[in-house]
């Protein structure tokens, strides 16, 4: 751990470390989301990327976020509530070849919606399987986040797949793929947990 996230992790706020989290709500429709009442963190990625994965490192739980044994099942924003301080919000997971048009187009306008329009999401955390080049779904997004100023972090995962040579290698071709900066993402492992301390103090960064 470097000087700089060792400096940061003293900072850590409460919801990452009391394990104090509850599920609220899955949301379907933008309608019923529940009240702005605290700050929000959203969560997306392609299906089967890892994604409950890291939500569940992160929160110290194994099970608080359910692994679908079916790519492309989660169709709701799931919320939870962590330590009454902040919502996480996991997001249905794109790009699933076998489901539908019809409820792929769902999606991506109930996401849509939802990034554009939520006054108290301050940073939607995208997460990308370091192995793969980048997938043309994950650089509408990124590019989408760009273009309309919102506030992102994008996150490689999976890096214990891969050996440190071979990290750093695909690391700078998704970073040129993607026009970020190293601030810009990070890299991370749900099965070690490499990564988590620089992470959430990275998304304290985004908090109020």
């Amino acid at each position: 751990m470097n000087a700089e996230t060792e400096k940061l992790k003293h900072k850590t706020k409460a919801h990452w470390s009391t394990g104090d989290t509850v599920f609220i709500d899955s949301v379907y429709k933008t309608a019923n989301l529940p009240l702005p009442e605290y700050p929000e963190i959203a969560f997306a990625g392609r299906s089967n990327v890892g994604k409950s994965s890291l939500v569940n490192k992160l929160l110290n739980r194994r099970k608080l976020v359910k692994v679908s044994s079916k790519p492309g099942k989660t169709q709701a924003l799931n919320f939870f509530l962590a330590s009454n301080e902040v919502y996480l919000v996991d997001l249905p997971g794109y790009g699933y070849a076998k489901v539908p048009r019809k409820l792929k187009n769902d999606w991506q306008g109930l996401i849509a919606s939802y990034l554009s329009t939520r006054e108290p999401l301050h940073c939607i955390v995208v997460i990308v399987d370091i192995r793969h080049a980048a997938k043309p779904q994950d650089l509408e997004l990124v590019s989408w986040l760009q273009q309309d100023n919102l506030p992102f972090l994008v996150v490689y995962t999976k890096i214990d797949k891969l050996k440190r040579g071979e990290q750093a290698r695909q690391a700078a071709l998704l970073d040129a793929a993607f026009g970020l900066k190293k601030t810009e993402r990070l890299l991370f492992s749900a099965k070690t947990g490499e990564g988590k301390e620089k992470l959430i103090a990275m998304l304290d960064q985004f908090l109020p």
